[in-house]
């Protein structure tokens, strides 16, 4: 015992008690323990769990051949059955076949040595395990199959004497290998995709693992809809590639949220996956690298925002309320319905949800969750769990409203009724920014912002990061989650709709503010021009809801021209503008309600494994439904938008002032032009997701035909 306390010297090296030198040989490759066993509850885990104990209790111990894809930890399937055999205090070394030479000097010795000190004589009567048998030199396999097949083994060269190996073979391969299946017990390790219903069991199970290694107090869960959307992928590198999801997703977690003993619920938007190569992309920014840092510039966007638009909403609502409040009085009115409607619908397919980002609706909403910050206000985190589930359903019924308020109110005609609607739209996002972080209303709740998420999917434009970046040099995720400036990084609060660009399936939740790409150090997001409609694919998996909006914004056209549909109808209202309230609410539902009951009595009639396709054929149809909206705006943009200066100028100052409107015929013309359009765009989409039913195309294709023919006929009413 030293004394003071103080801890006894060292012996020298000299007084250790020598290591054996068959330890010394087996220490680099001798595995301690199996990792964990066989995780879930599907029939496929079950069933390897059974190979898995008869291989253990094999009497006759016979070799055994793992076979799978990469990423299924193989090796540890083969660890388990070691240490569940009655040979589990034995020795277990494992070897890399990749690695070993065409002699295999490694395994065998050597001549001169007649195999003296080799590996295999060292291990005894231990267990062998050969990862990657199918990258093994072929001039060794030969002999790895006489040792697979009767044990025996000799050094390489002439003269050596055969030997006998008394342990236990294991190999692992990811390709067929029928010289070997004989000769051993054959298990084959299914992949991810083939028993997706063990990924929230495993996803959990890894959870549980990292948050102990990381000493968390509690564990964080993820929930169900999380798990539904990370089934629909594939995972090609299987439990390796899980466990770099996991690990990718809890290093994006807010220190807030790790400090809390309650366990907290994952987000989706952590779990972003690899997406598959995508081809006929043309990056702006290698293009025209000088177009990034322009565009990325903090002082434009803040100043666009908080200086012009927030101030330009201000006085056209003051416009509206203080002015004239027909729309051939007032340029207020004119710039809302003259304007905006028709180009933002143009927008759509070049730039798509880039609106959302100039909206004054947002930046009104920033500035009070600003202000509310500063008087120590702190908005609560975003609610989890499946917000697919009622936050599309919520848009469509808020678009719903907008629709039946416009139509039956004549906001079109009544400027102080406009105003109160763009009024009530912005208080939602003024609370919405006070109850909860970030861009909440514009995310989940605004129905302009649920439409433009829709619409955008059709773009040309699409702002995404180099996943593989993200996975490899970035630890910080500031993109996602703001933080301090890295690198050529600058300083944000992250993604204002709380998600990942690596996580972006689709163009519905990025409004192109470039947050993401102010905050990259690694210049890993990436503007780029695609085709049209790339969001659009067989895979793709769109929240249940949405097409419930896609039905209400078909039904807006129905309600625009419902004298057309059902005014003949007994009862029908002479108009929907004036009148008793209740004839004009029933036959304002009903038009908005058509689109919906003709999807219903098709679904009622769809098989039930077809309805997943009739959804796709939903989806196929939105250029048409883009075209049909922009053309029944057209007649009043062409008519009165360069009628602006002369309508907000006449009761100022005696004209003439400039102004054009278009004919009538020029109007029919371009309408007749953008249906078309939208009908062969929808034919491309429609052979694109109903493939490779040829006959379901052609019926979707006479369906867009019949739908483009009556809905010309009544945008035809607004010419």
């Amino acid at each position: 015992m030293a004394e003071d306390g103080l801890a006894a010297p060292a012996p020298p090296e000299a007084e250790l008690a020598p290591l054996p030198e068959r330890f010394r040989r087996l220490a680099p490759h001798l595995v301690g323990r199996a990792r964990r066993g066989v995780v879930g509850s599907s029939r496929y885990a079950v069933a390897l769990r059974d190979q898995v104990r008869q291989a253990a209790a094999d009497a006759d111990q016979r070799p055994v051949l793992i076979s799978g894809e990469p990423g299924l930890e193989k090796d540890d399937v083969a660890a388990l059955i070691h240490f569940g055999s009655a040979a589990r205090r034995r020795l277990m070394v494992q070897l890399d076949g990749a690695l070993l030479r065409g002699d295999g000097a490694e395994l065998f010795g050597t001549a001169s040595s007649d195999g003296s000190g080799s590996l295999l004589e060292a291990l005894g009567d231990g267990s062998l395990l050969i990862n990657k048998l199918d990258r093994v030199d072929p001039a060794l396999l030969s002999s790895l199959l006489t040792l697979a097949r009767s044990g025996d083994w000799q050094a390489p060269g002439t003269g050596s004497t055969p030997r006998h190996f008394g342990g236990r073979l294991f190999f692992t391969t990811e390709a067929a290998l029928s010289a070997f299946e004989p000769s051993c017990r054959l298990i084959r390790v299914p992949p991810l995709r083939v028993r997706r219903q063990d990924l929230g069991e495993w996803l959990r199970y890894l959870l549980r693992l990292r948050s102990r290694a990381l000493a968390w107090t509690a564990t964080p869960m993820v929930g169900e809809e999380v798990i539904r959307r990370l089934q629909i992928h594939d995972f090609p590198g299987n439990i390796r590639e899980l466990e770099g999801l996991v690990e990718r997703a809890l290093r994006q977690l807010p220190p807030a949220a790790l400090a809390s003993p309650l366990p907290m619920s994952l987000p989706e938007e952590v779990f972003w996956l690899t997406p598959r190569p995508q081809r006929l992309r043309f990056d702006l920014w290698r293009w025209k690298p000088p177009l990034r840092q322009w565009m990325r510039s903090p002082r434009l966007w803040n100043g666009l925002l908080f200086g012009v638009v927030s101030w330009v909403f201000v006085l056209v609502n003051l416009w509206l309320w203080l002015g004239p409040q027909d729309r051939s009085h007032n340029g207020g009115l004119n710039l809302f319905w003259a304007w905006w409607w028709p180009l933002i619908l143009l927008s759509y397919p070049l730039v798509g949800r880039l609106w959302c980002s100039f909206c004054p609706f947002m930046v009104w909403g920033e500035i009070g969750q600003r202000l509310a910050r500063r008087l120590g206000w702190q908005p609560a985190p975003w609610p989890r769990g499946n917000t697919d589930a009622w936050a599309p359903p919520a848009l469509a019924a808020g678009f719903a409203a907008i629709l039946l308020w416009e139509e039956l109110a004549d906001l079109e005609q009544t400027a102080w009724l406009s105003s109160c609607l763009l009024l009530v739209i912005t208080a939602g996002a003024v609370v919405g920014s006070l109850l909860f972080e970030k861009r909440f209303w514009c995310r989940y709740l605004c129905p302009v912002g649920g439409m433009n998420g829709l619409f955008a999917k059709l773009s040309m434009l699409e702002l995404r990061a180099q996943a593989g970046t993200c996975s490899g040099s970035c630890s910080s995720y500031a993109c996602f989650k703001g933080g301090p400036a890295e690198g050529e990084g600058l300083a944000t609060a992250g993604c204002p709709l709380g998600t990942h660009p690596a996580h972006l399936a689709d163009n519905r939740n990025c409004v192109l503010c470039l947050t993401c790409a102010q905050a990259c150090p690694h210049r890993s997001v990436q503007l780029s021009v695609r085709p049209p409609a790339a969001d659009l694919q067989r895979t793709m998996n769109p929240p249940a809801g949405e097409a419930g909006l896609i039905l209400v914004l078909a039904g807006g056209i129905c309600l625009k021209f419902w004298d057309r549909l059902l005014g003949g109808l007994p009862l029908a209202p002479p108009s929907l503008q004036a009148g008793p309230l209740l004839p004009r609410l029933v036959f304002g539902c009903l038009a908005l309600a058509l689109p919906s009951a003709l999807f219903l009595a098709l679904r009622l009639l769809t098989p039930l494994r077809a309805v997943s396709r009739l959804r796709l054929g939903l989806y196929g149809l939105l250029p048409l439904l883009w075209a049909l909206l922009l053309a029944r705006h057209l007649p009043v943009g062409m008519a009165e938008a360069g009628l602006v200066l002369p309508v907000s100028l006449a009761g100022l100052a005696p004209g003439p002032w400039p102004g054009w409107s278009a004919d009538g015929h020029v109007i029919a013309f371009c309408q007749t032009l953008v249906v078309l359009v939208g009908v062969a765009g929808s034919w491309v989409l429609l052979r694109r997701l109903l493939q490779p039913s040829r006959r379901l195309v052609w019926l979707a294709c006479l369906a867009a035909l019949v739908l483009a023919a009556g809905g010309r006929w009544l945008v035809g009413a607004g010419a």
